[in-house]
């Protein structure tokens, strides 16, 4: 069974992030005027391929709505998670 992997919100570095297997797995984003702009969501290749990045633009996502801010995906994979995940398009800015 795969334990639950816990992600930190760190504002004061615009990043999500959690630590699998002692290597940083970011979400990293700016914040302006309500918006959410995603930049960039990094996983080692060491870790990679295990739904760490989903996980993490999960958290992120889940976050923009909670504070009622929309989201501005300019990293790829978050545009790519998005449209896997039409429950999400409504934050789209």
């Amino acid at each position: 069974m795969k334990k639950p992997t816990v992600i930190e919100h760190l504002p004061e570095r615009g990043h999500f992030q959690t630590v699998v297997d002692g290597r940083a797995c970011v979400c990293d984003y700016r914040l302006a005027g309500g918006v959410m702009e995603i930049t960039h969501t990094g996983v080692p290749p060491a870790v990679e391929g295990r739904g760490i990045a989903a996980e993490l633009v999960a958290a992120a996502l889940a976050h923009a709505r909670a504070n009622g801010w929309r989201v501005r995906p300019v990293c790829s994979y978050v545009q790519a998670y998005m449209r896997r995940h039409a429950e999400t398009l409504d934050l789209l800015a």
